[in-house]
């Protein structure tokens, strides 16, 4: 639905006044649709939304193309029960993740601390909950999955060229279509740059995407897809982290200030091949299978603050500590999956049953060495919070060679098969169950250890529709994540069972007025079990201190979500979330991983956000206006992140040689924390008001 949208706005943005009744319906009903999306493959299979039992929402390339998103972060005010964490990570339903999906497969390239871009992707859907039947392990919040863009039968194609405040500036092109007469083969070729300074001095941000793709049909019903994509990343200084706060959540210096030095750098290179076989085996029978590999290498040198202390003792935090360090990271992995989809009918009930299986081994290898004292490398000089002077050092300073690289090198696979049946019980109510079988294997290639062992998910759910524009469900589901390889030695106490995550979750989903109002509404709890951590009635083995799997979380919210077109000429998009997430087992005295006394960080109760287009007919021009609130937080170490409110707008015009879109986030400048990390790395501030000009020519 995307694909035609982004043609509908194009071919309007190229046309001729107009001049006939036809043509001035296309114009005023150019919004109508924009933002909706009635399919998504979130679930392995092609599915109406309203026939999935679990909260799901899509961020579609018309929704992507209006908020100027540039990565998945400009993206997360837009769904449910997601917020902002560090980097790509998320706090997802009142878990801490950063799992990510790419085509329905495993592999994501933006290893370390690389932010997934979105040039390249034509949609992103999010499956909210446990997913564990569908993807294998991974955390109990929700999955993310990107959804390439691919070539299309039709011939067209695009040029953009965008220019901004913080030295923005940057173009992509991309071009689709048919290669022969007869349609059996097809390609898409697209590039991306685009060049910014951050508003953290002396920090940027450098980024070139090149991707390519060949489509070819073999049969009938029988198309192989492959790809090929490049990403180069380049953030000078810009190995962020945030700035110190004092308790209450105020800033102890500007957020323009930089813990890194001008000569500080943080490199990401990432090749990605990629083939899909999509086919039709029977009349009932479909397949499709697919292979991923990517090989990503991450190079960084990095002033890392290390706590702030008072130098001249007046009472104020006036300096921070520092160290340097010096890490490179590779990553080599390989994915594969096929599924086979059957509609078939079985005593007397129409069935749509889902059978395969996905293999995936990735290799990560970290190098790394820090200076610090004079005797480590160091002296590091500290920096000053009051009287920042950049550029006194950098890491040609120090004695490196004399510090060693520590090495961690690891390599995780995955295994598993899967089978799930959706049937038709009569004309209003749908079942579904589904199970999975995993075995996984964790090997530290450096000391020789490892260990393997397998968990079962399921899926389970049962909806109800009183109309083809409603439905209610119920579901559950499961998930489970293998301990950390250090925690499963013998030293340690382990070897333990999985994590484990299981959901209820209850709700209702609209398409009314054909489609016009999609509205959703869900209500789950999640109870996280299993996590370990040190149980200090054990006494510690050889120095080692002893774990036990004592930990338990529970978690239970509110999402409601609205889409709507208004008139054909104004659309609404709004969600809620309310998240309540507490420690429900715990070893007295103790704190789990990413809590705070009994709750966690970076978690809010409440998040809003919306987002409104309104299209002017006789000025061929849209208007539109978003905004996010997310109530307070804490962060890792108990500091108040304080709640903020911001607001974003753009204006989209036909000039008639492009359309242009003007585009402002953070409208009225709020200065806000983004997140809370720790005390000595302090909050991630939020963007400053930014704006950008960007021209599109679609042909």
């Amino acid at each position: 639905m995307g694909v035609c949208a982004a043609t509908l706005m194009g071919g309007a943005a190229m046309a001729e006044p107009a001049a006939t009744t036809t043509e001035e319906i296309i114009v005023t009903g150019r919004v109508q649709r924009l933002y909706r999306v009635e399919e998504t493959t979130i679930g392995k299979v092609p599915a109406n939304i309203l026939d999935i039992p679990q909260a799901v929402q899509v961020i579609n390339a018309e929704l992507i193309k209006d908020l100027g998103a540039r990565n998945v972060t400009d993206l997360y005010r837009n769904i449910s029960g997601l917020s902002f964490f560090t980097y790509a990570g998320v706090t997802f339903r009142g878990f801490r993740q950063e799992q990510a999906y790419y085509d329905g497969m495993r592999g994501d390239p933006f290893i370390g601390f690389a932010v997934p871009q979105l040039f390249n992707i034509e949609r992103v859907e999010v499956l909210k909950g446990p997913a564990g039947m569908l993807y294998g392990p991974a955390a109990p919040g929700g999955s993310l999955n990107y959804v390439t863009k691919t070539p299309q039968d039709d011939f067209r194609g695009e040029v953009r060229a965008f220019a901004g405040n913080y030295d923005r500036l940057g173009g992509a092109a991309e071009v689709t279509g048919p290669i022969d007469e007869d349609g059996r083969f097809a390609y898409r070729v697209g590039a991306y740059y685009e060049e910014m300074d951050s508003f953290r001095i002396g920090a940027g941000n450098e980024t070139t995407i090149g991707d390519a793709s060949l489509q070819v049909r073999l049969a009938d019903e029988t198309n192989l897809t492959l790809q090929v994509i490049h990403y180069d990343q380049d953030l000078p200084a810009n190995r962020l982290r945030g700035i110190p706060v004092t308790d209450d959540g105020v800033y102890l210096a500007p957020i323009t200030w930089n813990h890194n030095e001008p000569t500080d750098y943080s490199k990401l290179k990432s090749d990605v091949l990629q083939a899909k076989l999509d086919t039709r085996l029977t009349d009932a029978i479909r397949m499709d299978a697919g292979v991923r590999w990517f090989k990503s290498n991450e190079v960084q040198q990095y002033h890392e603050p290390r706590g702030t202390y008072d130098s001249n003792r007046d009472g104020i935090l006036d300096m921070v500590r520092r160290e340097f360090r010096d890490q490179k990271r590779d990553s080599d992995a390989l994915a594969t999956a096929v599924n086979f989809i059957s509609d078939t009918e079985l005593a007397g009930l129409d069935h749509q049953i889902l059978f395969g299986g996905d293999w995936y081994q990735e290799d990560s290898n970290l190098l790394q060495r820090t200076a610090r004292a004079s005797n480590a490398g160091g002296p590091v000089p500290d920096a000053s919070l009051t009287n920042r002077v950049y550029g006194l050092t950098s890491g040609a300073a120090y004695n490196l060679a004399n510090v060693p690289f520590s090495r961690t090198d690891t390599r995780a696979e995955r295994q598993g098969v899967y089978l799930q049946d959706q049937a038709g019980l009569g004309q209003q109510w749908i079942a579904l169950a589904g199970i999975r079988y995993d075995h996984f294997t964790d090997r530290n290639r450096v000391n020789g250890s490892d260990f393997s062992d397998g968990d079962y998910t399921w899926r389970t759910g049962l909806i109800y529709k009183p109309t083809d524009e409603v439905s209610l469900y119920a579901s559950f589901a499961n998930s489970f994540e293998p301990q950390a390889i250090a925690s499963q030695a013998d030293n340690a106490g382990g070897p333990f069972d999985p994590v484990t995550g299981r959901q209820v979750e209850a709700g209702v989903k609209t398409a009314l007025l054909g489609g016009r109002i999609q509205a959703n509404g869900a209500i789950y709890r999640i109870v996280r079990e299993n996590m370990v951590q040190t149980d200090t009635t054990k006494p510690p083995v050889n120095g080692v201190n002893q774990l036990s799997p004592v930990g338990e979380v529970t978690a239970k919210g509110l999402e409601l979500d609205l889409s709507a077109d208004i008139t054909p000429d104004w659309v609404f998009t709004a969600n809620y979330g309310y998240n309540d997430t507490k420690i429900t087992g715990t070893v007295p005295g103790q704190s789990l991983t990413n809590a705070v006394g009994n709750r966690f960080a970076n978690a809010p109760r409440h998040k809003v956000g919306f987002w409104t287009r309104y299209q002017v007919p006789v000025l061929d021009t849209g208007f539109a206006f978003g905004g996010e609130h997310v109530s307070r937080r804490l962060s890792l170490n108990g500091q108040t992140v304080k709640p903020y409110t911001i607001f974003d707008a753009s204006i989209i015009t036909d000039l008639g040689f492009a359309e242009a879109m003007f585009r402002v986030k953070n409208l009225f400048d709020k200065e806000y924390a983004a997140s809370g990390f720790t005390t000595h790395n302090g909050h991630f501030p939020g963007e400053p008001r930014t704006w950008f000009v960007e021209l599109r020519r679609t042909f």
